[in-house]
């Protein structure tokens, strides 16, 4: 059983903790609203290239970008886009599970965004080929080095499809793992409704206003195409890190809550304890005089 010394060390050292916690709560939950108005803000972008995209398709010819074809090789690339730093929750451990059980044909290789990536697929002895550091807040500038890469990978021809493996954002308390195709562009899903905007529509092509595109919309396609994926990497990346501030700023809050109960309970028994060696002290005095009559 123990002291009434230990219970007060423990008391101590819960209150130690639950400051700590509750510090890394308030710090998370600042940079969860940040995080969560870049990812807003990013879907209005998203959504405007998406109209320009279907508006071009319907200009264009079928096959005239090599980016609306799989790739000449058998092989499979995912980026997989995780946190830095963990207490998160089961974000990461959630992501990687989603990843293992997606079936992905022929031989796979990854690119990692976040050292719990590259962590957890070394643990899982996954072939990784590169990994890109990217800072809080988000800039594009960072995000293109990982398109160009990713871009570069799939012209070569070296990979069939080339997939994107992130943290969905839907609000403060769910998060969505999810794993999807960025190359080839799907020309028959193209327009439809976003998995990172629960507020977008499908785009309907005869609801666009009609565009001439010069010098043609082959020669759009070479620009817009690339930029296209960048900007789709660079939102599931502001997803992904709205998810793992939102995780944080939960996990933080249930330690703090469960650290309150435990002090709760703690001083609950420490008082008892008290209590207890109270009455045998006063049950002592009473013998002691009793026995001196």
């Amino acid at each position: 059983m123990p002291s009434t010394r230990d219970i007060r060390r423990r008391i101590k050292s819960v209150k130690n903790t639950a400051q700590i916690t509750k510090a890394m709560q308030l710090v998370a939950a600042a940079k969860m609203k940040k995080a969560q108005d870049q990812a807003s803000n990013g879907r209005s972008y998203a959504e405007l290239m998406n109209k320009i995209l279907v508006a071009l398709k319907e200009s264009a010819e079928e096959g005239i970008h090599p980016y609306f074809s799989e790739g000449k090789g058998n092989k499979t690339l995912v980026l997989v886009i995780a946190t830095d730093k963990g207490l998160c929750g089961a974000l990461n451990t959630n992501l990687l599970k989603k990843v293992v059980s997606t079936n992905l044909e022929g031989e796979v290789e990854f690119v990692t965004i976040g050292r719990k990536a590259a962590q957890g697929l070394a643990r899982l002895r996954k072939t990784l080929i590169a990994d890109f550091p990217i800072k809080d807040p988000v800039k594009f500038a960072e995000v293109h080095s990982v398109g160009k890469f990713i871009q570069d990978k799939f012209r070569s021809g070296e990979y069939k499809s080339v997939y994107v493996a992130f943290n969905n954002f839907i609000n403060t308390v769910t998060t969505i793992p999810s794993v999807e195709q960025i190359l080839p562009v799907n020309p028959v899903t193209l327009g439809g409704k976003r998995s990172f905007d629960e507020t977008s529509k499908e785009v309907d092509a005869s609801e666009l206003p009609q565009y001439t595109f010069e010098p043609g919309a082959a020669t759009v396609f070479e620009t817009v195409l690339p930029q296209y994926v960048n900007g789709t990497i660079y939102q599931m990346i502001l997803e992904a890190r709205a998810s793992e501030h939102s995780s944080r700023m939960v996990a933080m809050k249930n330690a703090t809550d469960n650290a309150k109960q435990m002090l709760k309970d703690l001083s609950l028994e420490y008082n008892k304890l008290r209590q207890a060696a109270i009455t045998n002290e006063l049950l002592e005095i009473t013998t002691a005089k009793m026995a001196l009559e």
